[in-house]
């Protein structure tokens, strides 16, 4: 097993006879459902999150048929209400929240004077205002048990903003300093905070059917493996206290920087 937070899991799973949890806020079918399914190949009982339940049958059943503990729960993340009751719900009926994964995209583009306050605000609710939700109720329930790690899943947009990307970037840079934030407030609590650049194209249906040259590059490596991300979720979960990631950027090797 893997350390976290400079304690074993040994040591740790010794401690209480509780389900030790990770919760994927915005599980997708791609790469936030290849993060459940990693730390559920760990042991952990997996619990993932989108707006329509129904939507998560699949992923839940593809852990369960593998051997793993998962349970798909509707939930708008925006919504600060649902996510008290969510992390409530969690900490009463399923286990302790060691990991928490913020994962919900909110990627738009449109040029600046067709962007309509509609559209910012939803893109800023969801990839902002719901991640500053997620790290607040992460951290009210791993604080008391100064351990877990808490990663905030973000973008090219996070560093810089282009064209068209008005909505989309203003967000990310939000939701970056919100982790910057949280990381220099709970680090010295025992939780890991880290904030990954997804820099690049993700192996995904949408990819494929919308931009097929750049899909024909995933024979070269020139797309991210949605499953190889999850795998670096996994690491900065195991890193130990005196060596702790704060930033992560993952690219294909041809992407620019």
């Amino acid at each position: 097993m893997a350390q976290q937070s400079g304690l074993s899991a040994e040591s740790v799973g010794s401690a209480s006879s509780r389900a030790r949890v990770a919760v994927i806020i915005g599980a997708g079918d791609a790469t936030g459902g290849a993060i459940a399914r990693r730390f559920a190949r760990e042991g952990l009982a997996v619990v993932v999150t989108r707006r329509h339940e129904d939507a998560l049958i699949p992923l839940v059943q593809s852990i369960r048929d593998a051997g793993g503990v998962a349970h798909g729960i509707g939930c708008d993340a925006r919504d600060e209400g649902a996510m008290v009751g969510l992390f409530d719900r969690i900490e009463r009926d399923i286990g302790d929240v060691a990991v928490v994964v913020f994962n919900i995209g909110a990627n738009v583009r449109h040029p600046i004077t067709e962007t309509t306050a509609r559209v910012y605000r939803k893109v800023w609710e969801m990839a902002a205002f719901a991640g500053f939700l997620t790290g607040r109720e992460a951290a009210r329930v791993m604080g008391p048990r100064q351990q877990g790690t808490l990663i905030f899943t973000g973008a090219t947009a996070s560093l810089r903003g282009s064209a068209g990307f008005a909505a989309f970037a203003g967000a990310k840079f939000a939701l970056r300093a919100l982790a910057q934030s949280l990381a220099r407030e709970l680090g010295p609590q025992g939780i890991h905070v880290a904030h990954t650049v997804i820099d690049g194209a993700i192996d995904t249906d949408f990819i494929r059917d919308n931009f097929p040259e750049r899909y024909a590059l995933k024979e070269q490596g020139g797309i991210l493996n949605p499953e190889h991300i999850a795998e670096q979720y996994w690491r900065l979960h195991c890193q130990p206290r005196d060596c702790w990631t704060h930033e992560l950027d993952l690219r294909p090797w041809l992407e620019t920087f």
